[in-house]
């Protein structure tokens, strides 16, 4: 059975949707917060050493393997780790390409729905957060308001929270769907070309306000925006020797660019054989890094501080991503008086189109492997992705009490999976497709060319630097996650709902993979 053919319709538009798919909630709730506590300004140097040494370079090997198997006429991560791997092994591999978007969609579609429900309830003035009160007061009023909009405080989507938020979660969903359903061209990126200028032109309304609050209370002359920026950037050099502050820096690196996530290589899939990927890759990490660092830590973090003072923010950051953006801002913005309203509209809006460019990016490569693979329509490969959809999705929702059930799933497939796919993409390119054929194949049509010293980073730093990092993680944290899973039925269901995916996934790849020798695909990597 043919299938659709699918093509960006310009490189502005390959970069936006590239650059939406790793700007998301992470930039503006995740970063503030690791940065703040892992030692301010010195977590911005390893910060920046794992993007150079890192993030950049695996993007650019993900760019390339993508465009060299849209070549031939591959478009899913098995497919495409297959032929560049040579063999069956690097493409069954390539199933954790579509598992992690696959998977992260189900709980980050549910986030994505309590940002439209903050944005709604900031619209009409009904976030119940009292203005004038004490800071006690209001944080206790913004947390019932966020565990009833979330279901913390008890399992069941509506009698944990409540039927706004599964209203607002199946806007969310249907949105997303009619705009993977649209296509590359027609649907994602067009929406990115609209999302991301929006979201720009929103954070620059916010961030001019915050930096010029100046100093609201003049009894706490301390509490001033220099103070509040100093927090983010003054160094505190006796971090670095913490191991923690580089392994949160790579950790942040990865979840921030979309590195190892299964996106990047599935988007350039559909590039011309011809189209840059160097500068293209390298554009859509320096746009975001404007969105992280410039809009997201620069507004979160001033703003806290300026309102909440040094002492109150660390028990901000200690809540966490969640607890930074949906309990401690509310009582920020009740600060700003008859203005406060209007920011927090502006803001949730923000994080709503950021999380909806990158959820619609966790649905492409999906749908797309099942068309690959099964020989589906579009349509029929989207009611398939769909139903498996609402089914980890209402699993999520349902058993939502103090959010393990998604904590779970993020653990495991946000942050475990992400590296080893992250080091799987990069031992497979720079060593079993080769760096010098690689190098060749990345500069392919290229504007600018990559500095030469990033071949021996893509063969020997960033595999030795993902090595080091994992097996320092698995020494530290491995046997906690397992003894923690095995004593926790709702962590055991989120590991059962993880491997029942993986199976039907593996099963997919190995129709496709009968398909697409019938079809006389090169799917070992024999032809160049």
């Amino acid at each position: 059975m043919s299938l659709d053919k699918q093509n960006w319709g310009t490189r502005l538009g390959v970069i936006l949707a590239v650059s939406g798919s790793a700007v998301g909630l992470g930039n503006f709730l995740r970063f503030p917060g690791q940065a703040a506590q892992n030692g301010g300004g010195a977590f911005m140097i390893p910060y920046f050493v794992a993007l150079l040494l890192v993030g950049i370079p695996i993007g650019w090997a993900e760019w390339t393997m993508g465009r060299y198997g849209g070549r031939k006429g591959l478009h899913s991560a098995p497919a495409i780790l297959g032929a560049v791997g040579k063999g069956r092994v690097w493409r069954y591999l390539g199933v954790i390409g579509v598992l992690i978007p696959l998977a992260v969609s189900f709980y980050y579609t549910y986030v994505e729905s309590w940002c439209l429900g903050y944005f709604w309830s900031y619209l009409t003035g009904s976030i119940q957060i009292p203005a004038g009160a004490p800071i006690g007061e209001q944080t206790a009023a913004a947390t019932s308001f966020y565990e009833n909009m979330t279901g913390k405080a008890e399992h069941g989507v509506i009698t944990g929270g409540s039927l706004n938020t599964f209203i607002f979660w199946v806007l969310a969903f249907v949105v997303n769907i009619w705009l993977v359903f649209r296509g590359i061209s027609k649907g994602i990126e067009k929406f990115c070309s609209f999302a991301m200028p929006v979201m720009a032109i929103c954070a620059i309304v916010v961030l001019a306000r915050v930096l010029t609050l100046g100093t609201p209370d003049p009894s706490q002359p301390e509490q001033n925006v220099l103070n509040g920026l100093g927090f983010m950037w003054n160094p505190d050099f006796d971090a670095l020797s913490n191991p923690q502050t580089w392994l949160a820096a790579a950790g942040q690196i990865f979840f921030s660019l979309s590195v190892g996530f299964g996106v990047i290589i599935n988007y350039a899939s559909y590039i011309r054989r011809k189209d840059d990927v160097v500068l293209s890759g390298l554009t859509a990490s320096a746009t975001n890094e404007l969105f992280e660092v410039g809009f997201g830590g620069m507004i979160t973090l001033t703003a806290a501080f300026v309102f909440l003072g040094a002492s109150n923010m660390a028990g901000a950051v200690a809540g966490g991503a969640f607890g930074l953006g949906f309990q401690t801002l509310p009582v920020v913005f009740a600060h700003m008086g008859s203005f406060g309203n209007i920011i927090g509209a502006i803001w949730f809006l923000m994080l709503f189109l950021a999380a909806i460019t990158s959820s619609i990016s966790m649905y492409q490569p999906a749908l797309a492997f099942f068309q690959e693979s099964l020989g589906w329509t579009r349509q029929q490969a989207t009611k398939l992705m769909v139903g498996i959809c609402i089914v980890g999705s209402f699993l999520v929702m349902y058993f939502s009490k103090g959010g393990v059930f998604q904590g779970t799933i993020d653990d495991w497939v946000g942050t475990f999976l992400i590296f080893i796919l992250a080091m799987v993409q990069i031992i497979c390119f720079s060593w079993v497709h080769g760096i010098d054929r690689g190098w060749d194949e990345m500069h392919e049509g290229a504007i600018m060319r990559a500095p030469s010293f990033y071949k021996i980073v893509m063969k020997f730093v960033a595999p030795l630097f993902l090595l080091v990092v994992f097996a320092a993680f698995c020494w530290n944290n491995l046997g906690t996650w397992v003894s923690n899973a095995v004593g926790d039925p709702l962590q055991l269901g989120a590991l059962g709902l993880i491997a029942a995916v993986t199976a039907l996934l593996v099963y997919c790849t190995s129709v496709g993979e009968k398909r697409w020798r019938a079809q006389g695909l090169d799917i070992d990597g024999q032809e160049d």
